[in-house]
């Protein structure tokens, strides 16, 4: 296979999440599936009310129809079990975001599904994802990335790999809170995993797939840059946070996605670390969390923080591939 087969997969999966976007988004209006507002959340946020949302929907649909056709799937019927994997997450968790953001925008319950239930369905998802990778002797071992060493995990892999999707599927969540900030940085994340699934050990349906990430998240950024005209909803940013840590699995670079996944390991501290501060001395080191709404209240503007934060996700992304490619 040659490097065109990556950008003609980038170009299918954003042609098509842009050609439906213009059906979907009107429909998602009629439907009245406009986004709530947290009132705690910072003001200026208030005009976004009734903006549509579940949005995601468009994104999964776009990854998994371009994954299928680059990958033959279509034709042949049969799947190995990476697609299975990544399909079943990207789908999974995927439905859990969907149920969340029903609850929310259907029966007005501003929290959407509670956090044990969508936990629940996150830990289900996860333990039958390592009840595949088991069943093809899937290597339970980590490594610290630049260098040769590893750990074998044995058993405790199970544990190690249900933290990470559900960790992982939380944190990018969390990062999901201004106009084009997740399709932004997930669309390098995922970048960053096309590249060096590709010209690493060169895993081709992980490769398309990721790469099929990028240029759905590209299509919905035409729509959902600021002034944002869609949200994603939990739909989106739960199935791309699952999708990213089963790509980081099944490429073994489980270790790598703390860097690559920067940005979103930074918004999930500063949550932790807003807490930890409040019940502990009762004073806030941040203006307010999620880090982004941080500097929202410094007197950035919605678009610097975005870009900043794109810039960023950017330099965590390069430093990852500079790391495993010539560390």
């Amino acid at each position: 296979m040659n490097d065109y087969v990556l950008i003609i997969t980038m170009a299918i999966a954003f042609l098509v999440t842009v050609l439906i976007s213009p059906i979907f988004i009107p429909f998602l209006r009629r439907l009245k599936f406009g986004q709530s507002i947290r009132e705690d959340g910072p003001q200026s946020h208030m005009k976004k009310t009734g903006t549509p949302t579940m949005g995601g929907i468009m994104i999964v649909l776009s990854v998994t129809v371009t994954t299928l056709v680059m990958t033959g799937k279509f034709d042949t019927g049969s799947f190995n079990f990476e697609i299975m994997l990544l399909l079943l997450v990207l789908l999974g968790f995927g439905l859990v975001g969907f149920l969340d953001d029903f609850i929310k925008v259907v029966l007005k319950r501003n929290l959407g599904l509670t956090s044990k239930q969508k936990m629940l369905g996150q830990v289900v998802i996860s333990i039958l994802f390592y009840i595949i990778l088991h069943m093809n002797d899937f290597s339970t071992y980590i490594q610290i990335p630049g260098t040769n060493i590893q750990f074998d995990l044995g058993w405790g892999y199970a544990i190690f790999i249900i933290f990470v999707l559900v960790g992982t599927s939380n944190a990018v969540n969390l990062t999901d809170g201004l106009d084009g900030l997740l399709a932004g940085t997930a669309a390098i994340a995922f970048g960053a995993f096309g590249i060096l699934a590709w010209y690493g050990t060169p895993q081709f349906e992980i490769t398309i797939f990721s790469l099929a990430v990028v240029g759905a998240l590209l299509g919905f950024l035409v729509f959902n840059a600021h002034p944002a005209k869609v949200f994603m909803g939990d739909t989106g940013s739960l199935a791309l946070g699952g999708a990213i840590a089963a790509v980081a699995i099944l490429t073994k670079m489980e270790i790598l996605l703390i860097i690559i996944g920067g940005v979103f390991v930074l918004e999930t501290l500063s949550v932790i670390i807003q807490v930890i501060s409040f019940k502990t001395t009762g004073k806030r080191v941040f203006k307010m969390s999620p880090l982004h709404h941080h500097y929202e209240l410094l007197g950035w503007s919605e678009w610097r923080v975005v870009t900043t934060f794109w810039f960023v996700g950017l330099i965590f992304a390069v430093l990852a591939v500079y790391i495993e490619v010539f560390v």
